[in-house]
């Protein structure tokens, strides 16, 4: 009828608006899902170092040491240790193993007037963080007596033979082992000779993936249908 105005019904923007805000709730819902796996597969592809690390025993507790064994004076009395691991720095380094203290390593090295002893502990580490082709040996203790002013590095020096050093003073090798190589990083071809191979990520990083994007996808898929 002529005067009468037609009022277009304009379409309701709500269920889009609603099915946009899902789809936004399930894209941080799928990131929040991806990232722990994310994080646990690049934890372990992390390299490592393969090296002596130096350590100090405190009472029971063995402690990092903060100088190397060429600068580190001991006192008479003194337990130091070493040991050879893989480790990525000195947070997670393995520390000597035993239970052996002061007492029991020097009870048949008598004190003599101008000298000191030093207990030390060398754990030359497991197979699993031996170089390709090596045998680790078998872990010992050792009564250094040394004099007064001797490191760490003359006390293991009276002890243990085939010493190795690099140019900057770092311990490579104690009786020989490892035969080459000084605190060196391992590379990834280098971590597949030593631990199993893994070819890439894991399956269940591979099905977790997988099973969060098909569930969001098919979230999303059911959200828009119903708002058509």
């Amino acid at each position: 009828m002529p005067g009468r105005r037609h009022r277009h019904r304009l379409p309701d923007q709500r269920p889009r608006e609603a099915a946009a805000a899902v789809t936004r709730r399930l894209t941080v819902l799928l990131l929040a899902a991806l990232l722990p796996l994310l994080a646990g597969a690049g934890q372990a592809g992390a390299a490592g170092y393969r090296y002596w690390s130096f350590w100090e025993q405190d009472g029971t507790a063995w402690t990092y040491a903060t100088m190397g064994p060429s600068s580190t004076r001991p006192a008479d009395g003194d337990v130091h240790g070493f040991r050879f691991s893989v480790s990525e720095d000195s947070s997670d380094a393995a520390k000597p193993r035993g239970t052996a203290d002061f007492d029991a390593i020097c009870a048949k090295t008598p004190a003599r007037d101008g000298e000191k002893r030093v207990a030390l502990v060398v754990d030359f580490g497991t197979p699993a963080d031996a170089p390709s082709g090596e045998t680790p040996p078998a872990g010992r203790t050792a009564c250094a007596r040394v004099a007064e002013d001797a490191t760490t590095a003359d006390a293991l020096a009276s002890v243990a033979k085939l010493l190795r050093y690099d140019t900057n003073a770092l311990l490579c090798a104690i009786s020989g082992y490892p035969a080459k190589g000084c605190g060196e990083q391992l590379s990834a071809e280098a971590e597949k000779e030593s631990k199993p191979a893994d070819s890439g990520p894991s399956l269940g990083l591979i099905a977790g993936i997988t099973l969060v994007a098909l569930l969001a996808t098919a979230a999303i898929w059911q959200t828009r249908r119903r708002a058509r």
